[in-house]
Parts: structure tokens; sequence; C-alpha cells
């Protein structure tokens, strides 16, 4: 998979130097590569950014830096993957269409994602037009009900929603099986050892001892039965999808 990611703070999205994503990019499972927008301006103040017309707060990203830089990063991209590929364009936006665990795992089967960190008020709604016409699948993406300062810390999240779910950067591809939202549901507790725990406080806390018995279709059952119990507690919206 290759991924570029346009940002006028390419430091911010250093931690994808790190954990399972780094060793992915060691390993060449993903091609990840992150470009400084204002790369494409043109003044000496590298100017990415102007007020809104028709009046309003704040500032507005231009659209030339951004047409300029997907012509850019398209035309790289397509002498490394071929001619004919094209990237899934992935905006993260409060307005756009939210993102969940289904659009992580349709993501991964990608061969090119191109990630663009808005700021300020947002990116010109011509650019979207633009991409559109030229024939690039874009889309809006919504972390949430919430407003960020930019889309820097949403291509975080994405990226590691999606490249985890890419083979080979998991070691035990069984435990993806087992999360949150993997089948609608939230995950059922999880414990570990030592199964009897006396905690700062002196309360004595045993592990369930279903969990101790070796039967794993009870275990599997009683997940299952926790799982529901869970989201019924937390997200009784998912039961209807479940």
């Amino acid at each position: 998979m290759r991924i570029d990611v346009l940002t006028i703070f390419p430091e911010y999205l250093a931690p994808l130097e790190l954990s399972l994503i780094g060793k992915a990019r060691r390993d060449g499972l993903v091609d990840l590569h992150v470009h400084d927008l204002r790369s494409w301006t043109h003044d000496r103040h590298r100017t990415v950014d102007d007020t809104p017309l028709g009046g309003g707060a704040g500032m507005v990203m231009k659209p030339e830096p951004w047409a300029e830089a997907f012509a850019a990063v398209r035309a790289e991209g397509q002498a490394a993957l071929g001619a004919d590929t094209e990237p899934v364009i992935i905006f993260p936006n409060p307005a756009g269409t939210p993102f969940a665990q289904a659009t992580a795992q349709e993501w991964s089967e990608c061969e090119w994602l191109v990630l663009a960190c808005g700021r300020y008020e947002g990116i010109d709604e011509r650019v979207y037009e633009h991409l559109a016409d030229i024939g690039c699948e874009v889309h809006l993406a919504s972390l949430g009900d919430y407003v960020l300062n930019g889309g820097e810390v949403a291509v975080l999240a994405i990226t590691e929603a999606v490249v985890r779910l890419v083979p080979g950067v998991v070691g035990n591809a069984e435990s993806l099986v087992e999360e949150s939202h993997s089948d609608g549901l939230l995950e059922y507790p999880l414990y570990t050892r030592p199964a009897r725990w006396e905690d700062p406080a002196g309360v004595v806390r045993e592990a369930p001892a279903i969990l101790l018995s070796g039967d794993h279709g009870r275990i599997a059952a009683w997940r299952r039965e926790q799982s529901l119990e869970r989201t019924r507690q937390r997200r009784p919206d998912l039961l209807d999808e479940a």
C-alpha cells in the first residue's frame, strides 16, 4: 500500500515512524510519504490561505496550492504504481461521513491512499469539485461530532486504523477478529495474570473463573454474552446492526 499525506505541518506526522506503523514502513508493507503543502506556493510568505469570500471569521485554504500538490503527488504515485492507478483521496472533515471500522477495512484493501490535512476554517470547496472532475475518488471523513484545529490528528488516527488491517502488519491476525467493532459489537472484558489480584486499596479482585476452565466453547459463549451486554450498556445504537 502507498500512502501520501499532504500537510502544512509535516512534523506532526512524526508518530507514523513509531510502533507497528513504523515497523510496517521499514518492512516494506506500507510506502508512506509526507509532503509539505507549502512546497507548492510561489510567494515569499508561502501563503496557503486567504479570507473567506462573503465575509466571516477565520481563513480558508486556497485552491491553487492544493491543485498543484495533488497533480504532483498523483504523477509521482503513478510513476511508481502505473499510469492507470488512481488514488483514493481522503479529507478529514467534521462535515464528512463518519469514519468507522468498516471504512478502515475497505480502505486497507486499496492500493493507494492520499490523505489531505486541512487547516483554519477549511479548504476551498472547488478543490473537491476539481478532484472529482478529473476522475479521483474523493471522501470526506469525520472522526466524530467535534472540531479539531486541523486534519493531522485525524490523519494519524485514520492511518493507524487502516494500516493495522493491512496483512502482515499485526503479528497475530486473529487479534483483529475479536476487537471492538470487528463484528459490530464492543469487545468483551479482558483479563491477564494474576487471576487473583489485590488492588492498592486492599480489595481482592478475581478474574472470572470460566476463563480458567480450559473449556473454549464455554469461554467463547461467555465472551459473546459479555460483548452483547457491554454494547447494550454503552452503545445500544450498535445492537440493531449486530
